[in-house]
């Protein structure tokens, strides 16, 4: 015998994706130099790339340089006006991270306050990091 139900004109859907959390936010002080730097460049760039590097006495770097392009595996994060992209090797290891810049009489840098950093290095030129568990 066979089944003379009618098929369901609409197949059920599948459910939204969940938003995806933004990987990092910046202060007014990091999107305020970022602006700075990407009006004096000498040659267009459409934001900042951050990644990490492995070496120094923690084990890893941060890395911040100009990017004049997109890549397609970027994760691209738009905040206060100004675009960071970040390394996809990174991500796991910056969800969260709140990028600052301090300036004072002797230097003047970007700050990551991120809260996947384990420890760091005596002169502040490395981090040891674990990835964001997520849930999931």
């Amino acid at each position: 015998m066979t089944d003379m139900t009618p098929a369901s004109p609409n197949p059920p859907s599948k459910p939204k994706p969940r938003p995806r959390p933004q990987v990092m936010k910046l202060t007014e002080a990091a999107a305020q130099r970022i602006i700075e730097l990407t009006k004096r460049a000498d040659s267009e760039i459409v934001g900042l790339r951050v990644g990490l590097k492995n070496g120094g006495c923690a084990g890893q770097t941060y890395t911040v340089e100009y990017a004049h392009d997109v890549r397609p595996t970027d994760e691209v994060v738009e905040d206060k006006g100004v675009k960071i992209l970040v390394d996809p090797k990174a991500v796991l290891f910056l969800l969260g991270t709140e990028m600052d810049y301090k300036a004072d009489k002797m230097q003047a840098q970007f700050i990551f306050n991120n809260p996947n950093q384990v420890s760091a290095c005596g002169c502040g030129e490395s981090v040891q990091l674990t990835p964001a568990k997520t849930d999931g």
